[in-house]
């Protein structure tokens, strides 16, 4: 548990790439966290693509906190074809989603870190971070990015009280891929258990889901004081896909 600070989590009312459209739903989600950790909570509408609403998302953070101390950059999309095949307008919103975001985030809200000298930021990469995919190049090349951008914002930040660290999951049980098991059960007359292990036994050795909570897990020791020199590290969190 970090207490005492203030985080500002990108893509955060769902599992990964998962947006939530209505309005009642993302306030039901917002008071259950003020009402479950006895913290305050506020949601931010910025558009994710937009780099003047990502500033002003980090100014209303600190004005109504006082401070921004811990960014979590977790928003992204996915999109799967073909190079030849791929639209031109999914590579810019796949690259302007999954990376350049997490630039402006990072270029708004590293200053204030700076000068408190205290600052922690996390970027939800992806095993395809260090390891690629067919037909899947413009989220592979922005992951690829994320941790790239980590490595830098570690250096110049590295005597500034503020890390930088990236976390690669592997395959996680989201709402998305959950629907992708029970079609591909229903398709192929198995169970969705069957299906599942199938799915991530293309990739893992481990035929098991990163839970969402772990990696939440992860994400919070790497804001502790035990990882004070932790920085511009990516952390695979994926069952052993990317040790073969």
């Amino acid at each position: 548990m970090i207490k005492g600070k203030t985080a500002l989590v990108t893509g955060s009312t769902s599992g990964i790439g998962l947006a939530i459209a209505h309005k009642a739903e993302i306030e039901k989600i917002r008071a259950g966290i003020e009402k479950d950790f006895r913290v305050k909570a506020l949601y931010s509408p910025a558009d994710m693509t937009k780099p003047a609403e990502i500033a002003d998302m980090i100014r209303t953070a600190e004005k109504d906190f006082g401070a921004l101390d811990i960014l979590v950059n977790n928003a992204g999309i996915q999109f799967v074809a073909n190079i030849e095949d791929f639209p031109i307008e999914k590579w810019d919103a796949v690259i302007s989603t999954n990376l350049s975001s997490s630039f402006h985030t990072i270029r708004a809200a590293i200053p204030g870190m700076k000068k408190r000298k205290w600052g922690r930021i996390i970027n939800i990469a992806s095993a395809h971070g260090l390891v690629a995919s067919a037909q899947k190049v413009a989220y592979v090349a922005a992951k690829h990015g994320v941790v790239g951008l980590t490595k830098v914002v570690a250096m110049e930040a590295a005597n500034d009280g503020v890390t930088c660290n990236a976390i690669c999951p592997g395959w996680v049980l989201t709402p998305l891929v959950q629907q992708q098991i029970d079609a591909r059960a229903k398709a192929t007359g198995t169970s969705a258990k069957e299906q599942a292990i199938e799915l991530v036994a293309e990739k893992q050795p481990m035929h098991e889901f990163t839970k969402p909570e772990n990696i939440g897990a992860l994400t919070v020791f790497l804001c502790s004081d035990a990882a004070e020199t932790i920085t511009g590290s990516a952390y695979s969190i994926d069952g052993g896909w990317v040790a073969q």
